[in-house]
């Protein structure tokens, strides 16, 4: 019984593909590359649209602190009319008897009277508080823009993984359906040679037991795909394309493990985050303090009333005030926040240094992962042929008798777990090439050079610093985004692959 097996040799060496023109795709189409997937992920992902409305909340706080520069400016106005009547006590003398007397006058009263005041306080001293607050409130958007690079490449690593995931599991059902074609024929040339009594019932079960077998792994894998692509759908907004174009492995800008180590205690953007997160601690410990300080302000005033006494009367005039507060007991509350604004510089310092920790370590490991999954499909492609060449000497061994129906099952099940393995073993060399990026923090639409309108977190920042008016609109235009935060997408060129180019 010779019989050839039909293997997925078109599946299986992506650790040889060529660098694949990744071209944008009009936003009909569904995402056809990993270069598509990415860039729809960055302009519509719902994760990394709420961190850069986080961040422009978080650049309001530099205006705001700011305005303890500024003076305030207060007009205050009173209107109304007034009814009633006025009664006045008249002394006098009885003409009969002489004795003094006392006589009321009532006088009906009806007037309008207007009072308005404009009033302007400059805040000269403030213990600091003005200074540690501008600040804090610039190491806080410093965290917070090194917060969203930390987020953009969370997202990206997730659609990495999902975009690798659908093309592994597409390569993983194709080879378990034609694992099943062809047991399924294994099965009808068994029960052939069952019917002319070449073999034993025993045989046919064995093959039957296998079919059975590799059905279950076709209904699992079918499985495995559905959650794959809902996941890809979840990230990106939208269901992969039919054909995917498998992704390149990226070409790192490392030199070596030392120099991985390096770059991810530098770059790893929650290493940035945790550095600055820790300063804007150290600047509350001074806005807190400040509260212990005194307050020294001056304010200038000018007045109108018109028939504050009476019809007919009126005042103007205009005073310059200097406020002094000197603080001595509000209750112990300025002392309970120095100290939790030192407790949390010392929580701060500890961020900082699992922050780096962390960040070797995803190095490290996705280092140590690349390596090891290069081997390993180094080793699979020899296993591949290796259990190729074996399951054919089998299979002839069976027609001379040598060999029965297990034997042909077992080789067949070893070429397919090597065949399983190796779809696995290139999907993990992808993966932590991106992982590794991740790493050093050069998984970015930057660093990618991702054909899509980026996001500039310095436009609406620099638009709303120094802003002394304003809702925000005008903001928001110039920094290329629409009211609900949704990136104003333009054209943008076509990057003709997906590659790292060294900063």
């Amino acid at each position: 019984m010779r019989r050839r097996i039909t293997t997925l040799c078109a599946i299986v060496p992506m650790s040889v593909l060529a660098l694949q023109p990744l071209a944008w795709a009009s936003p009909d189409e569904r995402p056809a590359t990993l270069t598509q997937a990415l860039s729809e992920a960055y302009a519509d992902n719902p994760t990394l649209q709420e961190q850069r409305a986080n961040l422009r909340a978080t650049d309001e706080t530099v205006p705001a602190a700011l305005a303890g520069w500024r003076p305030t400016v207060e007009l205050q106005g009173t209107a109304g009319r007034i009814t009633g009547v006025e009664t006045e006590q008249l002394p006098g003398t009885n003409p009969l008897t002489g004795a003094p007397t006392l006589s009321h006058l009532r006088l009906p009263q009806s007037r309008n009277e207007e009072i308005g005041q404009l009033t302007v306080t400059e805040q000269l001293f403030s213990g600091g508080a003005t200074v540690a607050k501008t600040h804090e409130a610039k190491n806080s958007v410093y965290a917070a823009r090194a917060q969203l690079l930390s987020t953009e490449q969370t997202v990206f690593t997730k659609v990495v993984n999902a975009y690798v995931t659908v093309i592994t599991d597409r390569q993983l059902l194709a080879l378990d359906i034609n694992n099943r074609s062809v047991l399924a024929q294994q099965l009808k040339a068994v029960n052939d040679q069952f019917g002319v009594g070449e073999i034993t019932e025993t045989s046919v079960a064995q093959a039957k037991a296998s079919l059975a077998g590799a059905q279950e792994q076709v209904e699992v894998a079918r499985g495995n795909l559905n959650i794959a692509n809902e996941t890809f759908r979840q990230l990106v907004g939208s269901y992969p394309a039919a054909e995917l174009v498998p992704p390149q492995p990226l070409a790192l800008p490392v030199k070596g493990k030392a120099d991985l180590v390096r770059q991810a205690m530098i770059n790893n953007p929650d290493v940035v985050a945790a550095l600055f997160t820790q300063s804007a601690d150290v600047d509350a410990v001074d806005v807190a303090i400040a509260a212990l300080a005194p307050q020294l302000s001056v304010s200038a005033s000018a007045f109108s009333e018109h028939n504050p006494l009476g019809p007919n009367s009126s005042s103007r005039g205009g005073q310059v005030l200097a406020n002094l507060t000197v603080p001595l007991y509000q209750g112990g509350s300025e002392y309970a926040a120095i100290r939790q604004a030192r407790d949390k510089v010392q929580y701060g310092i500890a961020g900082v240094v699992d922050a780096r920790r962390t960040a070797v370590q995803s190095a490290t490991q996705a280092w140590e992962g690349l390596i090891a999954s290069k081997a390993a499909v180094r080793s699979t492609t020899e296993q591949i042929k290796s259990d190729a060449i074996a399951l054919d000497g089998t299979e002839r061994q069976e027609i001379v008798g040598t060999r029965d129906t297990l034997d042909v099952l077992n080789a067949q099940q070893l070429l397919f777990n090597a065949q399983t393995t190796q779809i696995q073993n290139i999907a993990n060399v992808v993966n932590e090439s991106y992982g590794i990026a991740a790493a050093i923090g050069r998984l970015t639409a930057t660093d990618l050079a991702l054909p899509v309108t980026h996001y500039d977190d310095l436009k609406y920042y620099d638009q709303v610093k120094d802003a002394l008016f304003g809702n925000g609109n005008e903001a928001y235009e110039q920094a290329g985004i629409s009211p609900d935060g949704a990136l104003l997408r333009t054209p943008a060129p076509v990057v003709p692959k997906l590659i790292m180019s060294p900063k």
